[in-house]
């Protein structure tokens, strides 16, 4: 049988998808289209015609991204900053938004004087946020913690991968951030504390995707969605040095009050609230100006 077109296929794919109700559908079609393939989705144009084998093996993968199983759990991997890191079930999907924190971090630590810089990343899930700090700066001292272990094996295996790719080596814990007995040993010594933790109120109504796929333990946080961002905010008073800065995502509604979750504990200064690509809050940052002591004397 003779060669297909393949931009053909891409068309067809797009229909069923946009059918199904798949947020991005030409985008996703390109996307299972280049993973087929093996380029690039800006090098698609440059395959023009594909084998009856691969088409059939693309139908088979459109027709599980129409059944809305997320697109990285068809194609096994997901994105942060320069680095792919693997996800499926079990596992909270990275999503871009948190690109943005990423972002901030990495241009925090180009100002840190500490050498080498340590930092903490609060609900790792898969990994990718601590990995794409520890790829970005090799000479970071990266501890990560999950309390998930389908998930934290999830992050094991990435790091391993991204250790084998000649990334520096993270430091991996099972935990709840929440714990006041978790990582003593890093008391007042972190440099800079990322978290992506679990935020959104109990009965938002999430895509299919989120919902059914997306471990609920790593969605869900409380009725306000801030039953676990609010005991970890003392935690990470506790683990920053002075001049230490933070940076937690939040949900949508609920900036404000991390905000003023920070502001309250009057050991952290210079809080700021951080938009997503939407333009809605989505993290707020802050930094540690105070000991517990002097922050007393100011109350």
């Amino acid at each position: 049988m003779s060669r297909q077109p393949l931009r053909l296929a891409i068309l067809e794919a797009t229909r069923l998808l946009e059918e199904a109700g798949v947020n991005s559908p030409r985008t996703d079609a390109e996307l299972l289209a280049a993973h087929v393939v093996g380029v690039e989705r800006t090098r698609l144009g440059l395959v023009p015609l594909v084998d009856p084998e691969v088409i059939e093996t693309y139908r088979g993968l459109v027709a599980r991204r129409a059944q809305r199983i997320p697109l990285q759990h068809i194609t096994g991997v997901s994105s942060m900053g320069e680095i792919d890191v693997e996800v499926g079930p079990g596992v909270f999907v990275p999503r871009p938004e948190t690109e943005l924190l990423l972002a901030w971090a990495i241009a925090v630590l180009e100002d840190c004087p500490a050498r080498p810089p340590v930092v903490l990343d609060l609900c790792t899930g898969s990994g990718a946020l601590a990995l794409a700090v520890a790829h970005a700066r090799p000479d970071a001292d990266v501890h990560a913690v999950e309390l998930d272990p389908k998930a934290l094996s999830w992050a094991r295996r990435n790091a391993d991968t991204r250790a084998l790719d000649g990334d520096t080596a993270i430091t991996l814990y099972q935990g709840d951030v929440t714990d006041r007995a978790l990582l003593t040993d890093l008391e007042g010594r972190v440099d800079l504390v990322v978290s992506n933790p679990p935020y959104i109120p109990e009965g938002a109504e999430l895509d299919r995707e989120v919902a059914e796929h997306d471990p609920a333990v790593a969605l869900f946080g409380g009725p306000d969605g801030l039953s676990v961002i609010t005991p970890m905010v003392s935690n990470i008073a506790r683990w920053l040095k002075i001049g230490g800065a933070l940076a937690i995502e939040h949900d949508d509604t609920n900036g404000g009050q991390v905000a003023a979750l920070l502001r309250e504990r009057r050991v952290f200064g210079e809080v700021a609230e951080h938009p997503d690509l939407a333009g809605k809050p989505r993290f707020v940052v802050a930094r540690r100006v105070a000991t517990e002591a002097e922050a007393a004397r100011r109350a």
